[in-house]
């Protein structure tokens, strides 16, 4: 009557995994689809259901635990689920549940169903007396949590019979100098250090830079404010910036490309991811997901400000599904929304060939020319960036991108 927790696997995201949380603890009730615990990976957090309706007899993957997928996180006592259907008491049913979570309690210390073996595992590994623990779990339960708390309080204890001075696990937060802290790196900033490691040793970055008048965007967006509010959609200057280069990467098909040692392959599908950032959660830190608009090319602007408007919302509450974040055959890094006027190079995200960046846009005094007369007027502008593979580009290939995408923008309407 015991069933394994297991992560599901269509929910299998990313390539490294750790446990964020549980949101139960061991002795709790638990309905079948009911989240149960958080994983971080390095792409997303996700919240993995309860296989079925019991209670939660082991935790097995406690908190900040590296995992893989064929581990098993913890276990859920159906028999507990049958008792309760059979008109037994509360107490009779906190009872079994008791003893199915903890059928090989060998402590004379402490009352039968107070320790899973995960919590005995962990006591005899850091040398913890668990009798001298108080528990804060359902019924009083000894937790993973307890145990490492009072590891951390430097407590002494009695393991099997014999006198053990508590040794707290070695770590290198421990040789943090004085007046300085070590935040472990969550695996999202693992994933993306790596990535950017692999991505400048692999291709040599190089970047072209033009200005951009928003002026057009700008009036666009004001006069189009009101229809795209009506339709449930929040028009932003990034919408145009996915539909603008959309069409550059169609007249400029060499940019959307990946690069191969025998040939450029060339892709068919636009594909634009929009670099997002987002707060890690349990302290890890801020760090950046690239959410994907898919078919940019065939979708219009509100289209593509709708699907983007789902995308972040969905970015910031951690709810984005992998595939959502994988297949970008271009980028889209705008990073003058944070207050950037320029950024260069910006890592290319393998296997792509390039990236756009787009900066700050500020009223500038820019000098123009009308029928040979030169005038000053303060104009909204921002810098624009192409970081390309210069193996797979060259600057001529560069800069016909970032004229087509500059005059997409600059002749709205």
């Amino acid at each position: 009557m015991i069933i394994d927790i297991v992560i599901p696997t269509d929910q299998r995201e990313g390539t490294q995994s750790s446990i964020g949380r549980w949101l139960k603890n061991v002795g709790d009730s638990v309905k079948q689809n009911e989240p149960i615990v958080e994983i971080h990976t390095d792409k997303v957090t996700l919240e993995v259901a309860s296989p079925a309706t019991g209670r939660l007899s082991e935790i097995l993957a406690p908190v900040g635990k590296e995992i893989v997928l064929s581990d098993t996180l913890g276990r859920i006592d159906v028999g507990a689920a049958l008792e309760v259907g059979s008109g037994a008491t509360g107490k009779e049913v906190a009872t079994v549940a008791a003893a199915v979570a903890d059928r090989t309690v060998g402590s004379a210390s402490l009352p039968a169903g107070h320790l899973s073996p995960a919590v005995r595992a962990l006591a005899k590994k850091l040398s913890i007396d668990l009798g001298t623990i108080k528990g804060t779990g359902a019924g009083g339960r000894i937790t993973a949590q307890d145990v490492e708390r009072a590891a951390s309080a430097g407590q002494m204890g009695a393991v099997s019979g014999k006198a053990a001075q508590v040794v707290a696990p070695k770590s290198s937060a421990a040789k943090a100098a004085v007046g300085t802290k070590r935040r472990p790196h969550s695996p999202m900033r693992k994933s993306i250090a790596a990535h950017m490691v692999e991505s400048v040793t692999k291709a040599p970055h190089v970047t072209s830079v033009f200005d951009c008048d928003f002026s057009a965007v700008l009036a666009d967006k004001k006069a189009r404010d009101k229809e795209f509010s009506a339709a449930g959609v929040k028009l932003t200057v990034t919408a145009y910036l996915v539909h603008a280069a959309a069409q550059a990467l169609r007249a400029v098909p060499e940019v959307n490309s990946r690069w191969h040692d025998d040939a450029l392959e060339l892709l068919d599908e636009v594909h634009i991811g929009v670099a997002a950032a987002v707060e890690e959660s349990q302290g890890g830190g801020a760090g950046l997901v690239v959410p994907v608009v898919r078919d940019a090319d065939r979708l219009s602007l509100l289209e593509i400000a709708r699907v983007l408007q789902d995308l972040s919302a969905r970015a910031r509450s951690n709810q984005l599904k992998s595939a959502e974040l994988s297949g970008a055959t271009f980028s889209i890094s705008n990073h003058g929304v944070g207050g950037s006027l320029f950024a260069a190079p910006i890592i290319i995200p393998q296997p792509q060939s390039a990236i756009l960046g787009v900066g700050k846009v500020e009223k500038r005094i820019v000098v123009t020319e009308e029928h040979g007369v030169e005038r000053f007027g303060v104009t909204p502008m921002g810098y624009v960036t192409l970081t390309i593979d210069h193996r797979a580009l060259d600057g001529f290939t560069a800069n016909a991108f970032l004229r087509a995408f500059t005059g997409n923008l600059q002749q709205l309407g």
